[in-house]
């Protein structure tokens, strides 16, 4: 086990405090691999969750015509996978068809698996919903943020992470939505969104719930990672942050208990970058992107994961995560 880094960083707004997050990879090698014919050429961006004593990755995979579909992997001791044979989900969706089904993300709430996943149709990326009793058969609950008709985002939805718990009697999911700014270019968002029932959904703001930062880690992409985390200091999201340059690489963002819609702190640079061969070089290169977390334990003040990462769109890699957090919840 490699220790990367320990890094302290110091909060953005005014009164926070800080977070501190160490990182260890399991292993010097990807955990997953492109495989069968229908992951030929990527096996990348899991979900994970534990189930019945097994770790088990939910795993977006790339054939030859790039078409993606959702994969099942499970181990017994988190690092060493078997795959299953033939994929969970494959593209039948209008809105599925031509591009495929990717990046899911995963909670389970009494008894069911809520999956977050993107329907790509080729041509429009949108934020779609499925449910499950045993994370094998799947029923599709259809798309949940339509693109081009957000309050402020005028593209494309994906990328849903959603808080296990509610807040106010609401369930709040935060996403992805890319709008065009006043200068042209296109930005990828970080937006928040509110439901009484886990299906459907509406956005809870009018504007993105982190602001650009230009020159930043994240000045081209802020997109949610992991389910986020109640903590005593604050809804805890891992997101992934890419610059212009899009170098991808994970970071933390804190938001308060109470309103999910206010931001109390966030990082300054990512906890993890590109450092491996295969991290840096693959389909799509120097990428970190931290979409699965198996949450081991959690106090007042710490946390302590597995986190699962996507490495340059072609394979796994695992790490395990050290969080602290403050013991007071930083509100001024």
């Amino acid at each position: 086990m490699r220790v990367i880094s320990l890094l302290l960083f110091v909060a953005q707004l005014a009164g926070a405090q800080s977070v501190t997050v160490t990182v260890a990879r399991l292993s010097d090698k990807p955990v997953l691999e492109p495989g069968p014919v229908w992951s030929s050429t990527g096996l990348f961006n899991p979900a994970a969750v534990e189930h019945q004593g097994k770790t088990v990755l939910l795993f977006r995979a790339t054939d030859s015509r790039m078409i993606s579909r959702i994969g099942y992997a499970e181990s017994t001791d988190g690092v060493r996978f078997k795959i299953r044979q033939t994929p969970i989900m494959e593209p039948v969706g209008v809105h599925e068809r031509g591009g495929g089904v990717e990046d899911p993300r995963l909670i389970q709430v009494d008894g069911t698996f809520y999956l977050t996943y993107t329907g790509y149709n080729g041509k429009d990326a949108q934020l779609c919903l499925a449910t499950s009793k045993n994370l094998i058969h799947w029923h599709r609950r259809g798309v949940i943020l339509p693109a081009y008709e957000g309050s402020w985002n005028t593209k494309w939805t994906k990328s849903g992470a959603i808080l296990p718990q509610k807040v106010k009697d609401r369930w709040w999911m935060y996403y992805l939505g890319t709008r065009t700014d006043a200068d042209g270019k296109e930005r990828d968002y970080m937006g928040v969104a509110s439901s009484t029932d886990l299906r459907h959904w509406k956005d809870a703001t009018s504007e993105p719930v982190m602001p650009r930062r230009p020159g930043a880690f994240d000045s081209r992409v802020m997109e949610p990672g992991p389910a986020p985390i109640m903590t005593s200091a604050g809804i805890l999201l891992l997101y992934n942050g890419a610059d212009d340059s899009l170098v991808y690489g994970p970071a933390w963002a804190l938001f308060d208990r109470d309103d999910p819609t206010k931001l109390i702190a966030r990082a300054d640079r990512p906890f993890m970058l590109p450092e491996l061969e295969w991290e840096k070089k693959g389909v799509v290169a120097n990428v970190i992107f931290l979409e699965g977390a198996i949450v081991k334990s959690v106090t007042d003040t710490s946390i302590e994961a597995i986190g699962y990462y996507g490495a340059a769109d072609h394979v796994i890699g695992a790490a395990r995560l050290q969080i602290n957090v403050p013991a007071k919840s930083g509100r001024p």
